[in-house]
Formats: structure tokens, C-alpha cells, sequence
């Protein structure tokens, strides 16, 4: 068929100006695609609601589209977000119409176009299992202290994070959370003295490719300790702790952030029947080396108290609390609690022996080893501190000289290594099972807590 020249004409104008938008189009979507710096993450899970966190490379629009997994026809939408600067192009969107025990799908748009991902991404909501079914089964994989290396700001010499791939074998575990517990990035002179500082460390450090596939995976929650509140050994008087807490709530998916106002990372959840307790082992620090300070103190009054009312009224049987720095070590090194705060960790213990409380775990961090602690009270209760350092960062060549006669014999790991813990069995009869494992996903050791609180033989 023969056109005429004005219909050629017409057809290649039309033909460029569909390849002008089609180019236009196709540029735009990949420019969104293009502005995810780190994410998506997902944050605290419950019933019926979950936190979904991203970050942009710049000011933009961020939400989440969401659906259960066997309904893909019927969508929901979280409320849009738009990044700003000041809080690091963060945005927390809120999945809020989910129900109980269902497997989902989401999908992260900016700027209302999807972005394509190379990893699932999928969550579950927490079962409704009281007055019905014993809990269910479940997983938590934790650890602390990660560095990422960054040359110009490090120190010279070797360098002092390594084997990050430990984040892949962690996410092969498929947990179904996570609990850092502190040092989860490491400040450097340049970051901890400024809240541009802050954002970039925290920026550069969120953005490993290893961590990006368990961070759209497993929900997350976090305390920090010294590294990823300011310099080490920092306390409640540096200057800065508002916004080094600032950018830690922009930062990670809690459900909530401090007590009663004040500002912090102490939080409480409860995932099945199990209790969490995040403590803040810095804001209202006193200076480990000032004995004379008044009221010499890691946790502060309020949080003290809030803690042994929180043990007190609880009902799982076990009780999970998670502080940076180790507990029941005999061990007076580093900032170990023996070391600086003897009276306060001694009352502690005490006020659980007096109550009788039964199930409670510490997990700690800090010392760039792992090892499990364990004693046994007056009241005939076990109490352990699963210490688990370092995930990356380097590590305590000096810790098998050290004096710990709390430790069980086998557990003392001086490589890098995460922990997972599965709690199982019917509802009165619960125990909880630790494997210790190495950056190559290596089982270490295990050691199953019975119901009863004593260790398995």
C-alpha cells in the first residue's frame, strides 16, 4: 500500500514523539529505581500492622503496596512519605490492614513507580494463638557490633571489618527477626560529633549489599551501645545524645523509642509468647570510671524500675532482655557490668531471685567474642547471658584469657558469628534452643534450654 508524503509524514512525527515519551517514560521509572539508597527494611511486626522502612538519595515520595500472598488481586496501600533531608531521606510507612497469621507480598513504589527488586520481598504477621492452639514455633537471629570499612575515614593499617557475607548466611536462616544489639554501625571522628556526621555513617553503612536481601526479609528491631551513640565508651554526658537518638529512631523500626517521653532506645514487644526487653545501656550512663558520681548508675532509675516492674508482671516463659553491655561475666574488663556497675547489676539479679523469676536470658554484645554465662540463684532459677560480638568488626584475641567462671564450658567463639535462637514446644512446656554460627554459616556449638530452665545434656 502506497502512502502519500503527508501521511509519511505523519506517521514518523508520530512515531518520534512516541519514542520521545516512551524514552521519556522508561528514564523516569529508572531514574525512581535509581533513588533507593538502601531497603527496603522491614521493622516491628505485629497482628495487624508492620513497619516498612526505605531510604531515598534524595527528597522523594516513598510508599509501600502491599497484599496477601493468595490474594494477589486485592491490594492496599500505606500512606505516602516524602524524605527529607534532616532525618537522612528516611521514610517508615505503616502496613495497617493486615490480619493475623497471614503471609504477604509488598512492593516499594517512589514517586508512584514500582522498583524493581533482585530478592523476595515478604512478611508475616504475628498469630492469633491464645485461647486456641499452642504458640507457634519461631526463630530470632542476633549480634552486634558490624563495621564497615570506608578507607579515607579509617584507621590506617588493616582493616577492621571483614567477612561481611556473614549477612547472606544470616539471611539463608530465613529468622523470622532480628535483634542487633549495638555497635550496629561504628561513628567515626568525622560522623559522631554532628548530625550531618550521623547520617552519613549510618547512610554508607545501611547501604551494604549483603545486608539489603535480610533487611526486606526479616523484621528488625535494635539497641545501640557506644559506637552508634558517639565515641567509645560514651555515656549520658555526651552532649549530642538527642541526636545521635534522632537518628537512631530514623534509622530503625522499633515500636517505640524511650519511656515515658524521654528519649532513648528502650522498647518492650512481645512476638508470640515471648517477651523482649530492649534496654538503652548509654543515655543515662554515668561515667564507668566516676564511683563518686551520685547514684552510679548504666541504666538510670527510671529504666531500672520500669525493668523489674516489666520482669515482675510478665508471663513468658521466657524473658528476653537485650543490653550492650555483658551481665553475668565474672569478668571485670572492658565495660563488662561486674566492671563498673557491680552494685546496680547485683541488685538486679537479686530483685529476680526475690521474685522468682523464672526464664530470664540477657543477650549482650560488645566484647568482640561470643559465650554463654549462666547461673543458677538461691530460688533454684536459671539466668544465662548469651553474649554474641562480633559480627564484623574485628576481633578479642585476648578473651580466652579471661576469668569468667560463669561461662558453660564450649560456647567461647573468637571469630566473627551471629547466634540464632528457636524457641518451640507446646505452650507449658517451652524451651529455647541457641546455635552459634560463623560468618560462613558454620554451626559453632548448640545448647537447648529446657523448660525447666537447666540446660540439656
Amino acid at each position: 500500500m502506497a502512502f502519500s508524503i503527508q501521511t509519511r509524514t505523519t506517521i514518523r512525527m508520530n512515531y518520534c514523539v512516541f519514542i520521545f515519551f516512551f524514552t521519556l517514560l522508561s528514564g523516569h521509572i529508572w531514574a525512581q529505581e535509581n533513588l533507593l539508597q538502601s531497603g527496603p527494611m522491614l521493622g516491628y511486626v505485629d497482628l495487624k500492622e508492620a513497619l516498612l522502612w526505605a531510604q531515598t538519595k534524595q527528597a522523594a515520595t516513598v510508599e509501600f503496596v502491599y497484599w496477601e500472598t493468595k490474594l494477589p488481586e486485592k491490594k492496599y496501600r500505606t500512606d505516602a512519605v516524602r524524605t527529607e533531608k534532616n532525618n537522612g531521606y528516611t521514610a517508615k510507612c505503616i502496613a495497617d490492614q493486615l490480619e493475623p497469621g497471614r503471609n504477604y507480598d509488598y512492593e516499594l513504589h517512589i514517586n508512584g513507580h514500582k522498583v524493581e527488586l533482585p530478592y523476595p520481598t515478604q512478611f508475616k504477621t504475628q498469630q492469633l494463638w491464645r485461647w486456641r492452639t499452642d504458640p507457634p514455633a519461631f526463630t530470632v537471629a542476633t549480634g552486634s557490633c558490624n563495621y564497615v570499612n570506608e578507607p579515607e575515614y579509617d584507621r590506617p593499617g588493616t582493616p577492621y571489618g571483614s567477612e561481611h557475607q556473614i549477612f547472606n548466611y544470616i539471611y539463608e536462616q530465613h529468622p523470622d527477626l532480628m535483634i542487633w544489639l549495638g555497635d550496629n554501625t561504628y561513628y567515626r571522628e568525622p560522623d559522631w560529633a554532628t548530625r550531618s556526621g550521623m547520617l552519613y555513617r549510618y547512610t554508607h553503612d545501611r547501604a551494604l549489599p549483603e545486608l539489603q536481601p535480610l533487611l526486606a526479609a526479616t523484621h528488625h528491631y535494635a539497641i545501640w551501645d557506644d559506637h552508634d551513640f558517639g565515641p567509645n565508651d560514651s555515656d549520658g554526658n555526651w552532649v549530642h545524645k538527642e541526636t545521635a537518638a534522632e537518628v537512631f529512631e530514623a534509622f530503625w523500626g522499633n515500636p517505640t523509642f524511650g519511656l515515658n517521653g524521654k528519649k532513648g532506645c528502650t522498647t518492650w514487644f512481645q512476638y508470640n509468647d515471648i517477651d523482649f526487653f530492649l534496654l538503652d545501656g548509654r543515655y543515662y550512663r554515668t561515667p564507668d570510671r566516676c564511683e563518686s558520681c551520685p547514684e552510679h548508675t548504666m541504666l538510670g532509675k527510671e529504666q531500672l524500675d520500669w525493668l523489674r516492674g516489666a520482669l515482675a508482671s510478665s508471663w513468658a516463659p521466657f524473658k528476653i532482655v537485650a543490653v550492650g553491655s555483658q551481665v553475668l561475666t565474672t569478668e571485670e574488663n572492658d565495660e563488662t557490668y561486674a566492671h563498673f556497675f557491680s552494685a546496680e547489676r547485683d541488685s538486679i539479679l537479686a530483685f529476680i531471685e526475690r521474685e522468682n523469676i523464672k526464664g530470664v536470658i540477657f543477650l549482650t554484645g560488645d566484647r568482640h567474642f561470643t559465650e554463654l554465662s549462666a547461673l543458677q540463684n538461691g530460688a533454684g532459677n536459671w539466668v544465662y547471658d548469651l553474649t554474641t560480638s562480633a559480627f564484623t568488626a574485628g576481633i578479642n584475641t585476648r578473651a580466652k584469657a579471661e576469668n569468667n567462671s560463669l561461662q558453660v564450658p564450649g560456647t567461647m567463639v573468637q571469630e566473627h558469628n551471629f547466634s540464632m535462637l528457636q524457641f518451640s514446644g507446646p505452650r507449658t512446656e517451652r524451651q529455647l534452643t541457641i546455635t552459634v554460627y560463623n560468618a560462613n554459616g558454620e554451626k559453632k556449638w548448640t545448647r537447648t534450654i529446657l523448660p525447666n530452665g537447666a540446660l540439656a545434656k
